[in-house]
């Protein structure tokens, strides 16, 4: 005779095992989001994974109570400088050069004394030859905040070529790619420099293309990464002043546009309609990057640490962007090496800034992200 105590027992048994099964679910795809193939931090792969799961408003909420309530110092010593040359005529004020690169005059914070360094160009990389393939400079965009400080790569037009790569989770999970998910082997002996991408492409409101892959459809008006058959790239604004062509072979689109005709785009401290991320994400003083060209068509990199989105647009208009665009925040994802071949085929990269945490050989293993990489011509 089956008594009430029994039936209460095997009731909880009953549920329990049901527990058990609902965990399990999700606990594998857990485990497969921790062993999937591309490095990834475990503590990044687990806040992708939350998000993936449904958890990317709290994780939101998180990121901006933690950010936006750590301002930088308002007074202090410079944070970081950006890495340089190493030799006699390294260094250079904006101006016609005689290697033929225009480099664009930094404008420093009106009223404070330049710091030693502070705004002048040094080649932090040269060909065998001699010729600069990049440039860098550093100095202080925010007068709020004064030992904040942002490191700026520029990439000669007349000597680079830019190329975008997938991950192996972004722009789409398991993408096939006939070069790998890494700096391809072929490239490396004249690679220059990698640097990060933009958002994951569930938050990034824009799409990803090559000849290769049309893998996330492309949307008008997003700001957008174009590169040309011949490694030349250009930033603007999709459908209104960049757009499909013949001699498109590569577009990367995040967010909406933080630069236009050289002046910074209205709204962004209100972030209307989420714009340029979620709601007040505007506001966290965290590592940011940015993309853009000056006017002579070179291509600038700009990031640096304890940056709200306004900080880094102002930035990017200092080192005179004409057309820009942020690209990916927080520590773990802002990432830009200088690379430096050598004749064994091995490759030794030098941060952009020495407070970039980001491994010394990301982006020449296989990684989650995609990158954008360089080549000289």
């Amino acid at each position: 005779m089956i008594t009430t105590r029994s039936r209460r027992r095997a009731r909880k048994r009953w549920i329990a095992l049901v527990c058990c099964l609902l965990l399990v679910v999700p606990a594998v795809s857990y485990v497969r989001a921790l062993l999937y193939p591309g490095s990834a931090s475990f503590a990044v792969r687990s806040v992708e994974w939350a998000r993936d799961h449904g958890g990317g408003m709290l994780i939101d909420t998180i990121e901006t109570w933690r950010y936006s309530r750590h301002a930088p110092p308002a007074d202090g010593a410079p944070q970081d400088v950006a890495a340089g040359g190493n030799g006699p005529g390294d260094s250079a004020a904006g101006g016609q050069l005689r290697a033929g690169t225009d480099l664009p005059p930094v404008k420093t914070l009106p009223g404070i004394r330049p710091a030693p360094q502070e705004g002048v160009w040094s080649a932090a990389r040269r060909s065998a030859t001699g010729t600069p393939l990049l440039w860098t400079t550093w100095f202080r965009p925010d007068p709020a905040h004064l030992p904040v400080t942002v490191g700026v790569a520029l990439m000669p037009r007349n000597a680079d070529r830019l190329r975008l790569m997938p991950g192996t989770r972004e722009p789409v999970a398991g993408m096939s790619s006939t070069d790998g998910y890494s700096v391809p082997a072929d490239d490396r002996r004249s690679l220059v420099a990698t640097f990060n991408a933009g958002f994951k492409m569930q938050d990034a409101h824009g799409g990803w293309w090559t000849t290769e892959s049309a893998a996330v459809p492309l949307a008008d008006d997003r700001a957008s990464v174009v590169i040309l058959r011949d490694g030349t790239a250009v930033v603007g604004t999709w459908n209104r002043t960049v757009r499909m062509t013949p001699d498109v072979v590569a577009v990367r689109q995040n967010l909406d546009p933080v630069i236009v005709d050289g002046n910074i785009v209205d709204g962004l401290t209100a972030n209307a309609q989420g714009r340029w991320g979620s709601a007040r994400s505007q506001f966290q003083y965290t590592w940011r990057s940015g993309l853009g060209t000056d006017a002579h068509g070179n291509l600038v990199y700009v990031a640096g640490q304890g940056l709200t989105l306004a900080t880094l647009a102002s930035a990017m208009h200092q080192v005179g962007i004409q057309q820009g665009m942020e690209l990916d925040i927080h520590a773990a994802m802002v990432s830009f090496d200088i690379e430096q071949p050598a004749p064994n085929g091995t490759v030794t990269g030098k941060r952009l800034l020495e407070s970039m945490n980001s491994p010394a050989d990301r982006y020449l293993v296989d990684d989650q992200r995609d990158f954008f990489y360089v080549v000289a011509r």
